[in-house]
Order: structure tokens, then sequence, then C-alpha cells
């Protein structure tokens, strides 16, 4: 039998985590993914980043290509979502969440933040996930394959499944 509580209380009891969007961007024929060499990690990434305050996620996703790479695309449908538990100095859980934002020509002019990003790269699929950390690469396959087939994927497997599938 449970009892009523105030909302507060409520909601003060409730799990809380980070989120962040990534873009998957194509090139234009190729089919090659668009990473960025962020200066503060030793690895690749998506274009993207934390969403702040109230923010909706496709805002959020469509604010990071503009202030990462002087872009402006419509952010498509979610292809990718992700969990991954507290880590390192991350106190929290954190989703990530994946959109398609198309496909652009390699010609494309690109403005980089020398404070945040060092580079931009098309990798072709395979190599591109070798580029991002272990935790990170099934993002690149997934989220082809959910632009292939419409269907959404969800790739953040508990630890309880992980170890039952190794048996």
């Amino acid at each position: 039998m449970s009892t009523w509580i105030e909302p507060d209380q409520w909601y003060a009891q409730l799990p809380s985590f980070y989120a962040t969007t990534a873009a998957l961007i194509t090139e234009t024929g190729t089919g090659r993914v668009l990473l960025v060499k962020p200066n503060y990690h030793d690895h690749w990434a998506f274009p993207g980043g934390y969403l702040e305050d109230n923010e909706y996620p496709q805002d959020g996703c469509a604010r990071e290509l503009h202030e990462e790479l002087g872009l402006h695309l419509e952010v498509g449908p979610l292809l990718v979502l992700d969990w991954a538990p507290p880590a390192g100095p991350r106190p929290r859980a954190l989703i990530s969440m994946t959109f398609d934002a198309g496909e652009i020509p390699a010609s494309t002019p690109l403005r980089l933040p020398a404070d945040e990003l060092s580079a931009y790269r098309f990798f072709d699929p395979r190599t591109a996930a070798e580029q991002l950390p272990a935790a990170v690469a099934p993002r690149i396959s997934s989220a082809l394959k959910a632009r292939r087939t419409g269907q959404t994927a969800y790739i953040g497997t508990p630890p309880s499944a992980q170890r039952g599938s190794q048996l």
C-alpha cells in the first residue's frame, strides 16, 4: 500500500540524468560519416553536445551543429537512443540521442570553434566506429541501420543483460 506524498517530494526522489544529442551527418553520394575532433579528448566524436536546461533535444542538436560547425541543418528523426551509467567524474547516468541530420557535400565549408574542436573529417562507417570510444562505436552502425529502416535503435544494454548473454 502506498501513501500519497506531495509532488515536490515525489519529484525529488526520482532519478535524474544528463542528456546529450548527436547528429549523424553523411557525405552526399558516399555514405561516409562526419566526425569532429574535440580538443579535450583523445578520440573523435559525433557533432553534438549536452542539452541546456529545458531544451528540446532536436533544438539542442541544431544549436550544437550551428555552434560547432556553423551549419543550419534540419534535424530529422531520432535514430539511436543510448544510456550509460555514471562514469568517471560524471555523477549521473547519461541519455544520448542521435538524430538524422542528413547529407552534405564534402565541399561544404565548416567553421570550427578553435577553443573546442581541432578538426573534422568524413570516415567510412567502419573507420568512423574505430575512431570513437568503444561504448560509443555501436552508434554508427545502429544509426545507419535506423536511417535505412526507419526504426529507432535502443543500444543501452544493462550489465545484467550483458552477463546473461555471456553464458
